[in-house]
């Protein structure tokens, strides 16, 4: 029987009844009252494993969604070739987040259906059926909504709506309340009860009620302007188009890239947050390229403001000292063009594997052997407020050396995107390469798989006190 129903009381008649209070429920209807109940026990029995509900939420709204969004990769490398495709791939971070958003919207929604609703108590109460649990939980959305409501437009609401209405609001409340918490959980009761206060709440607070499509919309734009302020301040993708940092980068190897290593700019100005200038040597950025803002390149930083660098006999030096490095051996690759689909006849571009050692840190270089260019160069003197650069596969990269008419050129702060992190995928056509996941840009020397024959001398070389070459000899010339 509803609130509305029952006989009134004599104190009820006498007008002195007191208002219930919105923001208090009103207890359950059983001799004890709630107080009589084990902490550890609800309204209708036992409260659902604080370990049950963790492993229901952590499985059904974080890892369930996080892998739906991953697999994304798995799914485009099915699809041809197409410009929706490659926007799509070349966003990940944005669009991996609002499809993980998207995706946890979908299990929520049918959360009173999933495996283990149940044991993790969803819909309020243990032991709920499921046809029941979704309203149940509307019933208490409604009454933290008119709450919210009241509590946010309290003036308002006192200035627009009557007493009286405001006192049915009030009692409606009170009655959800009373249905839901119950003991002894009556349906019926509950049902009167839900619909009832659903009709009530929206005749009175109607006008400041937010649509469900406006708070999916809502969601879905908050999830838009989270990943678009990832990618502008914190971390974003690029894809390696080139092979001019072979073989630390292949043609096809996707990366994030750090924007807060050096600071991130404010969108639409040059202005640095936190501004950490200039890179170390060694560092891998990617940067606009300063001849056409408009392209994105990728090279290794060399020379900071104040160095000298040039090169002789095909070796770079800095501060007229030739870069120590170790020699790996003669190898190759294969040259093959960004679609991954090999021309009738490939071209091998044979040359000398080399790490070189700068400023603690080491990395691999390739020296094309048939090459002559670039040989004596230099020499040149980075200005304050730029860095110059070069590609890890040295003649066949167009770096500092050859910008502005081959004069050469630096990269200046503001052009600098951020700092190379790590691959997290390698895709060209129809090859995947998945060995190269994970690796990290910055870290130890890895081979291509192309090159793994060469391990053996490469471990030779990063072991302590390699044999390093500090002779001014061709590049294409083994120590």
């Amino acid at each position: 029987m509803t609130q509305r129903e029952r006989e009134p009381s004599p104190l009820e008649e006498s007008g002195k009844t007191p208002r219930p209070d919105p923001d208090e429920t009103s207890g359950d209807d059983s001799e004890h009252g709630p107080s009589s109940r084990a902490p550890s026990e609800g309204p209708q029995g036992p409260l659902a494993s604080p370990t049950i509900r963790a492993l229901f939420f952590g499985g059904w709204f974080i890892a369930a969604p996080l892998s739906f969004a991953l697999g994304r990769e798995l799914f485009l490398v099915l699809l041809p070739r197409a410009a929706w495709v490659e926007t799509v791939r070349g966003q990940p971070i944005p669009v991996s987040i609002i499809l993980f958003t998207i995706a946890a919207m979908f299990f929520w929604y049918l959360r009173f259906w999933l495996p283990g609703a149940s044991a993790a108590g969803i819909g309020g109460r243990p032991g709920l059926p499921a046809s029941t649990r979704r309203k149940f939980e509307g019933a208490r959305a409604l009454s933290e909504e008119a709450r919210s409501i009241r509590r946010g437009h309290a003036k308002e609401i006192e200035r627009t709506l009557r007493e009286e209405h405001r006192a049915e609001l009030d009692s409606v409340l009170a009655e959800l309340s009373a249905s839901m918490e119950a003991e002894h959980f009556d349906e019926q009761r509950f049902n009167a009860a839900y619909e009832h206060g659903m009709q009530v709440v929206d005749e009175r607070l109607g006008r400041w009620r937010k649509s469900e499509l406006r708070e999916y919309g809502e969601s879905v734009l908050v999830a838009v302007a989270v990943a678009l302020a990832i990618r502008a301040f914190v971390i974003e993708a690029f894809k390696i188009p080139s092979g001019s940092m072979i073989p630390t980068l292949l043609v096809g190897d996707h990366i994030f890239v750090n924007k807060l290593a050096y600071g991130p700019l404010i969108p639409f100005t040059k202005t640095r947050l936190w501004s950490s200038m200039p890179p170390h040597r060694a560092d891998v950025i990617v940067f606009a390229f300063p001849e056409n803002p408009e392209e994105d390149f990728i090279k290794r930083t060399i020379a900071l403001p104040g160095d000298k660098l040039e090169v002789k006999d095909s070796r770079v030096w800095l501060n007229d000292k030739p870069i120590p490095r170790c020699y790996v051996g003669r190898t190759s690759y294969l040259d093959l063009p960004e679609t991954g689909s090999a021309p009738a006849q490939p071209i091998s571009q044979e040359g000398d594997l080399y790490v070189e050692y700068l400023d603690g840190e080491s990395y691999l270089t390739f020296y094309t052997a048939t090459s002559l260019t670039r040989s004596n160069a230099g020499p040149w003197y980075p200005k304050p407020g730029e860095v110059y650069v070069l590609g890890d596969n040295r003649n066949n990269s167009r770096d500092s050396r050859e910008w502005f008419g081959q004069k050469g050129g630096g990269v200046p702060f503001e052009n600098i995107r951020g700092r190379a992190l790590w691959i997290w995928l390698s895709y060209t056509g129809s090859d995947s390469k998945s060995d190269r996941i994970g690796s990290s840009v910055m870290g130890k020397p890895r081979l291509p798989s192309a090159m793994k024959a060469l391990q053996p001398q490469l471990d030779h070389c990063l072991a302590p006190n390699p044999p390093l070459d500090l002779t001014n000899l061709p590049s294409a010339q083994t120590p």
